[in-house]
């Protein structure tokens, strides 16, 4: 394009070093076009209709063709650099922007324009703030006001069955209220009269409404012991026949194995968060071998259950809920072979890895931690 740009330059009537040729692409042919910008002083259209004629001839003698468009415009149109130069790109742009011959926006136009697309920016981001804020209170408003009113029913009633059904209800009610959709893969494999072992991953604490609003069955809950001992928390567990259990004093590990053994031999379905606790990083980390320990002693089958969804909703250290579904893939019941610590390891492998299957987040190791 240099040379067509100089040789157009030099035609009288275009304004010399005002010349850029350049490429567009044509939406209709789906071709490239070729474009002469050229400046020209002259507004007479019978002038400028014989500049342009003179413009087409001078491109077909260097390039043996003549340009698809020629658009005579204004002083000052082509773009140029601070040391002159033609800026073809931005020429280009301002011709397929329609822009030719309109005048340049001024300096306190373009200032108003940054500060309002800034002004908008931070206005969006103010009322994403506001709304999730907005949600976090309302979830909490609910959280406390089922609890108020659901919490005390169930810690009265005499029957542990008639508690589960109360909890369940409030469970069930604060992810429908709060439009936090469960859906559940995989539930007709919970359909036996036998007790199970059920193992989950742990992403939130809302992993154990989640599990209680959307189970069918009865079951216990195995929880770190750290949970017993603010008293009415404790109490109010107790009433739903969580079972607390001792992760760091070793002869009290001992006899709480023992005793969730019994509760097992007596027919009680047990769920375990496998991990132990959680984190706020994304990962399945180490199981700990208890429930499987407990399965293998008494013949029973455990059923993984993947979690995922709960960690976006509700992260750890975080007092912010956001709305979003949960996903429960419930995997084939897995029995061991034989009794004891291999029968144990072996049904731990296979649970953990149905669970990492599913759950959508990198594995951080296998072994017990």
């Amino acid at each position: 394009p240099y040379e067509l740009e100089e040789a157009i330059g030099e035609i009288e009537g275009v304004r010399k070093g005002c010349v850029a040729v350049f490429g567009n692409a044509d939406p209709t042919s789906g071709t490239e076009k070729l474009v002469v910008l050229a400046e020209s002083r002259s507004r007479d259209p019978g002038m400028l209709a014989n500049l342009r004629e003179r413009i087409i001839n001078r491109s077909v003698d260097i390039l043996g063709m003549p340009p698809d468009e020629v658009v005579l415009a204004p002083p000052h149109t082509v773009l140029k650099t601070s040391s002159g130069k033609i800026r073809r790109e931005a020429s280009r742009e301002l011709y397929a922007q329609g822009r030719i011959g309109q005048p340049p926006r001024a300096v306190w136009w373009q200032l108003v324009r940054l500060a309002a697309g800034g002004l908008a920016q931070q206005a969006r981001h103010s009322l994403r703030l506001a709304a999730s804020t907005a949600y976090a209170g309302a979830c909490w408003l609910l959280f406390g006001l089922l609890a108020l009113t659901m919490g005390p029913v169930a810690c009265v009633l005499p029957s542990a069955r008639s508690r589960w059904r109360v909890a369940r209800l409030a469970a069930r009610l604060l992810a429908r209220l709060t439009g936090t959709g469960i859906i559940v893969h995989g539930l007709d494999r919970l359909h036996t009269k036998a007790p199970l072992i059920l193992v989950a991953n742990h992403q939130s604490y809302l992993d154990s409404l989640i599990l209680m609003a959307a189970l069918p069955l009865r079951f216990s809950f195995v929880a770190k012991a750290e949970l017993a001992r603010q008293t009415v928390l404790r109490h109010a567990l107790a009433r739903l026949d969580v079972v607390f259990v001792e992760r760091f004093d070793f002869k009290q590990a001992v006899d709480d194995a023992r005793r969730l053994t019994e509760l097992a031999a007596a027919g009680r379905s047990l769920c375990f968060f496998a991990e132990g606790t959680i984190w706020r990083m994304p990962g399945l980390h180490p199981f700990h071998m208890g429930a499987f320990l407990v399965a293998a002693d008494n013949g029973m089958e455990v059923v993984p259950i993947t979690i995922r969804g709960t960690r976006t909703n509700l992260r750890s250290e975080s007092w912010f809920p956001r709305p979003g579904q949960v996903h429960l893939f419930i995997g084939p019941r897995l029995r061991g072979e034989g009794v004891g610590w291999e029968a144990a390891l072996s049904l731990r492998d296979r649970a953990r890895q149905q669970i990492l299957r599913h759950c959508g987040e990198p594995d951080l190791g296998g072994e017990e931690s």
